[in-house]
């Protein structure tokens, strides 16, 4: 069975974004970027499923500038067997991006595709849900466990009232949360043995898919700082406050 893992690079987690001084975006000059979190453990997840005898191969998908093979690379030094890079100096949108998946799909033939419920920059949470419509298939989203049996996939997911299982037809888009997994850290020979496996360079053009954005980004600012709380002696002290700032 082939797993398709599609994976993003972001901003490091750990780093405050910092907004264009003219407001047109996130500046990106100087910033650590890494994987997105979710990335991370859906590549964990279709490792584990090699692990235990169920994948055969694990092929990494990345959509981005050529830093991204660095992307693809940490993703290889997880487990990942090898990997596409898809250049664009473009920020795409969720659509184009799913386009651009099934058309990768289309090509490699995989029975299942595990990704990330969301990247960390956009937090749009689209790209997986977009992707099955486009393929027909079946989704599972917010993964928090995953078995794959046979051509079924049974996933638990959590909803606001506890946990929902699925069982899923393959071939099948699965999106990760994040208690699916704890993704492990690439051991030093893993690192090593990733510059030697196989990323297959790729442009958008090759796929011939419209990628033309139909939103615009009309301003970026930084939410507005939260005021300094206050503290007050008494309950109609408290009472009065809320009254005052029109909450009750």
């Amino acid at each position: 069975m082939k797993v398709l893992v599609p994976v993003k690079r972001v901003i490091d987690y750990n780093v405050k974004a910092r907004v264009k001084a003219d407001q047109t975006g996130v500046d990106l000059a100087n910033v650590k970027m890494s994987m997105n979190p979710f990335c991370e453990i859906a590549v964990e997840e279709a490792v584990r499923l090699k692990e235990k005898g169920v994948a055969t191969e694990v092929v990494i998908v990345s959509i981005g500038p050529a830093q991204a093979q660095e992307t693809i690379r940490t993703a290889l030094a997880m487990g990942g067997d090898r990997g596409i890079l898809i250049t664009s100096d473009a920020d795409l949108e969720p659509l184009a991006v799913a386009k651009l998946l099934a058309a990768v799909v289309a090509e490699e033939n995989p029975n299942l595709v595990v990704m990330g419920k969301q990247a960390i920059d956009g937090d749009n949470n689209a790209v997986g849900q977009m992707l099955s419509a486009l393929l027909g298939w079946p989704q599972a989203t917010y993964a928090s466990a995953l078995e794959v049996s046979g051509s079924t996939a049974k996933v638990t997911r959590e909803v606001d009232g506890g946990l929902q299982t699925l069982d899923v037809d393959l071939p099948a888009v699965v999106t990760a949360d994040l208690r699916l997994n704890e993704p492990r850290y690439a051991s030093l020979p893993n690192i090593m043995k990733a510059k030697k496996k196989e990323i297959a360079s790729k442009t958008v053009a090759d796929y011939g898919v419209d990628v033309a954005p139909r939103l615009k980004v009309l301003k970026v600012t930084e939410p507005a700082k939260r005021s300094a709380g206050v503290k007050v002696e008494t309950a109609a002290d408290l009472v009065s406050k809320l009254n005052t700032a029109g909450v009750l």
